[in-house]
C-alpha cells in the first residue's frame, strides 16, 4: 500500500499491517548489572511523548552498516545510547512486539559486566536520557514516570513485579 525508508504498510486480504522496509530488524538490550537495570527515555513521535524503554536500535539500518548482525548492533546501540560497554552479551532469541499489527521482530540480548565508557545519549539527532535504576525500585520508578506522563514500553514487563 505504501513504503517509506523504514516502514511499509501492507494488506493481505482484510488484514492491514506494518513491516520494516528492506528486512531491517531490531536489537533490544536487557542490561542488568549489580542489581541495576539500564533504561533509556526518549521522545517518540507516534506517542507524542517521552517513553521509558530498554536500550535498542535497528540492525543494518544505514548503508555503511547494511551487513551488520544483531549481536554487533546490540553492542553498538548499548554504548551509543547508554554509554556502557558490556563484558558479555547473551543472545536470548527473537521476539515479536505486536504480532496482530506489526510483523517486526527484535532480537533480545542480555548484557552484563557493564563498564561506563561515555555519557551515552545517542547519536546526533537523538536526545536520550539514561536511567540506571535499582531493580528493587523499578516499580516505583515506572509509576513515577507514568505520573509524569511518559509512555512505558511493553518490554519492561520482563522486570516489573505486577500485583
Amino acid at each position: 500500500m505504501w513504503e517509506g525508508r523504514f516502514i511499509t504498510a501492507k494488506r493481505d486480504g482484510k488484514w492491514e499491517y506494518v513491516s520494516r522496509s528492506r528486512g531491517i530488524k531490531a536489537a533490544v538490550i536487557l542490561a542488568i548489572d549489580e542489581g541495576h537495570v539500564l533504561l533509556v527515555e526518549q521522545y517518540r513521535v507516534p506517542l507524542g511523548k517521552n517513553c521509558i524503554e530498554l536500550p535498542a536500535g535497528l540492525v543494518g539500518d544505514h548503508d555503511h552498516n547494511g551487513e551488520e548482525d544483531s549481536a554487533t548492533a546490540a553492542i553498538r546501540e548499548l554504548e551509543e545510547e547508554t554509554g556502557y560497554r558490556a563484558g558479555t552479551m547473551e543472545d536470548c532469541g527473537e521476539f515479536y512486539s505486536s504480532p496482530g499489527m506489526v510483523s517486526e521482530s527484535f532480537s533480545l540480548f542480555k548484557a552484563s559486566g557493564l563498564s561506563k565508557v561515555s555519557d551515552g545519549g545517542g547519536v546526533e539527532g537523538e536526545n536520550i536520557t539514561v536511567h540506571r535504576v535499582a531493580l528493587s525500585e523499578l516499580d516505583e520508578f515506572v509509576a513515577q514516570k507514568r505520573r509524569e506522563g511518559a509512555g512505558i514500553d511493553v518490554k519492561l514487563l520482563l522486570l516489573l513485579q505486577l500485583p
